[in-house]
């Protein structure tokens, strides 16, 4: 099957450099590499010199979406498969791409998204949180684990995602103007729509962010404003529980391995999650000045091109 990799970048740096490097000595190279480009300023040609696959498209920073960035570049290609990534996710070995794409040998398979680690010696309560959300273990998802994974069942990352393109061209693609998480929205989706996300837990690359209490607390206001935004089926489950779930084995992880020091640090991270949370699901009860204080993607507030998406009762 043919196999086209799109990666939307902004101020690339020496991360977005080695990836490059990682993707050329890959089992599986994709048959072309997409590489849309926010700010041509900003971008150096180095990081894909003698890459002939690769095509880089270059936008302004005002044209950038989310969704709507990635349907662009989705809608030049003929590929069986589409694959995304982020600019600072790197293969940690040279089968990912070829593990990302095996789910798609079974038919009901729509999507698929990748293993995310981290560094446990840099980070260890991200490294713990990543292992928590991103297990040794392949698992399909399909509408019938709803009741046992509730929010999860949904859940799918572009940091290393891949899509089968008749199904993504079925569903219309990501959607538009989203402030985040238009990942998760295809495959809930996709999901109703009977087909399957399949965890590939083979593709591993490392990604993870050192995000600061404040960061944390908009990040998933953001994340929460998503979910209200396109209510069912994200409404219909709770996912605070798994959230408390992950604190208490984090921070049983912490005590049992000595970094008992770190505990405080998670306590004010994940107060500053939950607050996030809790406010972005309130939001349309929230005066404007307020939202933008609490987002992290502020430019989407100040669009006028987002419609009711944007609007509050």
């Amino acid at each position: 099957m043919k196999v086209d990799l799109i990666i939307p970048t902004y101020k690339p740096d020496d991360r977005f450099a080695e990836l490059m490097k990682r993707l050329a000595q890959q089992t599986r190279v994709p048959d072309r590499i997409l590489i849309m480009n926010t700010e041509e300023k900003y971008f150096t040609p180095d990081a894909v010199a003698g890459m002939e696959q690769v095509e880089v498209r270059h936008i302004r920073k005002a044209e950038f979406d989310h969704g709507g960035t990635r349907n662009l570049a989705a809608s030049g290609s003929d590929a069986d498969l589409i694959c995304f990534m982020t600019q600072d996710a790197l293969p940690a070995d040279r089968h990912m791409i070829e593990e990302l794409l095996r789910p798609f040998e079974d038919g009901q398979v729509a999507a698929a998204y990748g293993r995310q680690m981290a560094d446990f010696r840099k980070n260890p309560i991200e490294a713990y949180t990543r292992q928590f959300n991103y297990p040794d273990a392949d698992r399909k998802k399909t509408k019938a684990d709803i009741g046992q994974l509730g929010i999860k069942t949904f859940f799918c990352s572009n940091v290393c995602a891949a899509y089968r393109k008749s199904d993504y061209d079925a569903m219309g693609g990501f959607e538009t103007h989203t402030i985040f998480n238009e990942d998760m929205i295809l495959a809930s989706r996709l999901i109703e729509a009977g087909k399957a996300v399949y965890y590939a837990s083979g593709a591993k690359v490392w990604h993870w962010h050192d995000y600061s209490a404040k960061e944390q607390f908009t990040r998933n206001f953001d994340l929460a404003v998503s979910q209200q935004m396109y209510g069912e089926p994200f409404t219909s489950v709770r996912s605070e529980s798994e959230g408390i779930r992950l604190v208490r084995s984090t921070a049983a992880y912490l005590l049992k391995t000595g970094k008992w020091y770190l505990v405080p640090r998670l306590a004010i991270q994940s107060g500053a999650k939950y607050m996030g949370y809790r406010l972005g699901r309130a939001y349309r009860r929230l005066p404007r000045g307020i939202i933008l204080r609490c987002s992290m993607n502020k430019g989407f507030w100040q669009r006028e091109d987002n419609g009711d998406h944007a609007k509050r009762n």
